[in-house]
């Protein structure tokens, strides 16, 4: 699944094609990310604020090498999205619960945060195709919408398992079955290609935020109580294995 519909003639830019292996990464990355923030806020005992903080830190310097790099270079690019996903998993945990907001509310919030990001992305340069991330302004924005979509994804996820009451296997199934119905109108539709590959991008998160509580809950809570810290350390070998195996290749871009 592509970000875009017709990329035309084109140069390499710093993020990779959007093919099968992207959405392996991703959906590992995504499961990391909240197995990852757990430990640190909550295993370690530091808290929401705190675990934001440290990975928040982490995302932005991550970031700052993304765009300072020359070229696309696959582990950093991974842990950049590692990196939005952990600090995801932890401001959401905070606006959720230390700030009351709740599961609905922050939810909510964080819906229009990313909506408005894909506005102003729009309107600023005309595209949020993935395929038109050719320069430094294109990869802020790119980064800033991924930021808001983890953190949306672990708010949804937590509020369909636990609010909603379908348990982490129940919204795995969900969310799964809703990454299914994409792909199926992705091949059988001619919406935008655009549009649905962000649709899938958003929905990899909360599907990786229940798997990542399937793993490290407990059992009466319906998880398998795996240590968060093997849990990370498993998806983290996981995701360099498959990065390592998979040859990635630079989006086109479109000029």
């Amino acid at each position: 699944m592509t970000g875009s519909s017709s990329p035309t003639a084109s140069w390499s830019s710093k993020v990779p094609e959007v093919v099968l292996s992207f959405w392996i990464i991703k959906i590992a990355a995504t499961t990391l990310g909240e197995t990852g923030g757990d430990a640190v806020s909550m295993s370690m005992n530091l808290g929401y604020l705190v675990g934001t903080a440290i990975f928040g830190a982490i995302f932005l310097a991550m970031v700052y090498m993304q765009i300072k790099s020359k070229s696309f270079r696959p582990f950093c690019y991974w842990a950049t999205i590692i990196a939005t996903t952990t600090v995801g998993t932890t401001l959401a945990d905070f606006a959720d619960r230390s700030l009351g907001i709740g599961y609905a509310g922050g939810s909510a919030l964080l819906l229009v945060l990313l909506l408005g990001s894909l506005f102003v992305w729009f309107r600023t340069l005309g595209s949020v195709s993935v395929n038109t991330i050719c320069s430094p302004k294109a990869e802020v924005f790119y980064w800033v919408t991924i930021m808001f979509s983890q953190t949306l994804g672990t708010a949804l996820g937590d509020w369909t398992a636990d609010t909603a009451g379908l348990g982490y296997t129940g919204a795995a199934v969900v969310f799964g079955s809703m990454l299914v119905l994409v792909v199926v109108v992705y091949y059988l539709t001619d919406i935008s290609k655009t549009l649905l590959f962000w649709a899938a991008f958003v929905l990899t998160r909360p599907l990786g935020a229940v798997l990542g509580d399937f793993l490290d809950k407990p059992l009466d809570a319906g998880g398998l109580a795996l240590s968060r810290y093997f849990a990370s350390a498993a998806l983290l070998a996981f995701i360099l294995v498959a990065i390592a195996l998979f040859r990635q290749h630079a989006a086109r871009t479109a000029h």
